[in-house]
């Protein structure tokens, strides 16, 4: 039975009262399964992605008495779904899985399958016999972000704020030593985005520290930092920044008791209503003097964050004008062209960047020359918080 949660809900405690059909239905089920006939060797499987919904007596001993949790791929498992991806599936020596598995962390399989396809697309619609590795590159792009929007017109003004805005976000994710480090920057419009940064993590996280996400909220709002410092003042574009840098704010306060202020503990209840299946309040636990102490200490970490993510702009002012300068020639920066820029010492950036231009090439399938592959990047925006925390895509 798949999405068992269809008529397996908590009984009594929807908007239909207690009669209706589908407690009816669910009634006969755990008859059936485990009632006072137990005779039959039928085995159940049912699936659902929302256990927490379930009725009790549906999930104890006798009926579903053995959960098996199937969590988001860690790079293993990643790597293994690709390997079942690309049977059949013309390759080139250059592409690496191992590489592709750490550039794509919180892929689900359904995300790695679209990835393996848009490869595919791509080689096709490129006239190659093999997909490569830029294939699989530009797949991660379009996964994350979509696909690039070429026919938008934008202005030359506001092509430097994308520039700035996304150099932003870039150069402080650098420069913190707690933040992951960028891998690729554009100003090439995808889907509702100006333009994207991507992150590649020196390894995997599950559990996070107060300082991690103060780096991370610094990035998030390096964007918006950045615009302040060159134009003046801030943009429409820092909107989805800001939300993101709220509610991760917000978390850090009331659920993983990391405010200094109000101690370690949690604060306000979620509350469901079961039929709906969805979350439709909160219910405060605290009184309004809390209440403002906990908005008074959301925008304390928030201006903390924003004011790191100023000073690291300030300090590296020349490296950030130096990568605006060629985001605007070449629109797009990553690997080892954007760690020369990061790297070098002031006046040795345009060195640099022609020794990292000069490496060697390599030939694609076709015969064409091509850049040799670099390390890819983690998924997600350069101000993306990590996908367990239900963050998301900037402007």
């Amino acid at each position: 039975i798949d999405e068992i949660d269809a008529v397996g809900r908590q009984r009594g405690a929807g908007l239909g009262g207690s009669h209706d059909e589908r407690e009816q239905t669910l009634n006969q089920i755990l008859v059936e399964m485990d009632g006072f006939d137990t005779n039959t060797s039928v085995i159940v499987v049912a699936a659902t992605n929302r256990p927490d919904i379930l009725d009790p007596a549906l999930l104890r001993p006798g009926r579903f008495d053995r959960q098996v949790t199937l969590d988001r791929p860690d790079i293993k498992g990643r790597k293994a779904i690709l390997e079942v991806h690309i049977k059949g599936k013309p390759l080139h020596t250059s592409v690496k899985l191992d590489t592709i598995a750490k550039q794509t962390p919180g892929f689900s399989g359904a995300d790695l399958a679209n990835l393996v396809n848009e490869s595919c697309i791509l080689a096709a619609r490129r006239g190659k016999k093999k997909v490569t590795m830029s294939e699989f590159d530009e797949a991660v792009d379009r996964v994350i972000a979509g696909p690039e929007r070429k026919s938008r017109v934008i202005s030359e003004r506001e092509r430097e704020v994308i520039a700035n805005h996304e150099a932003g976000h870039a150069l402080v994710g650098y420069f913190l030593p707690k933040a992951d480090p960028p891998y690729k920057i554009s100003i090439v419009a995808r889907g509702m985005a100006g333009g994207f940064t991507r992150f590649l993590p020196e390894e995997e996280h599950h559990i996070y520290t107060k300082t991690q996400f103060q780096d991370m909220l610094a990035a998030i709002l390096a964007g918006m930092a950045a615009e302040e410092l060159v134009f003046g003042e801030a943009t429409t574009g820092p909107q989805d920044d800001l939300d993101k840098a709220t509610r991760l704010a917000r978390q850090m306060v009331t659920q993983w008791g990391m405010s200094e202020r109000l101690g370690p503990r949690t604060f306000g209840r979620k509350e469901e209503m079961i039929f709906l299946g969805r979350e439709i309040s909160e219910q405060r636990n605290y009184s309004e003097k809390v209440a403002e102490e906990i908005d008074d200490e959301v925008l304390h970490i928030i201006e903390r964050s924003y004011k790191a993510a100023t000073n690291a702009l300030k300090e590296n002012r020349s490296k950030l004008e130096r990568m605006v300068e060629v985001l605007l020639e070449e629109e797009t920066i990553e690997g080892e062209s954007l760690q020369a820029i990061l790297a070098a010492e002031p006046g040795k950036e345009t060195q640099e960047l022609a020794k990292a231009e000069k490496k060697p090439t390599t030939e694609a399938a076709d015969g064409s020359p091509e850049k040799p592959p670099v390390k890819p990047p983690q998924p997600g925006l350069a101000w993306e918080a990590p996908s367990r925390l239900d963050l998301d895509q900037s402007s």
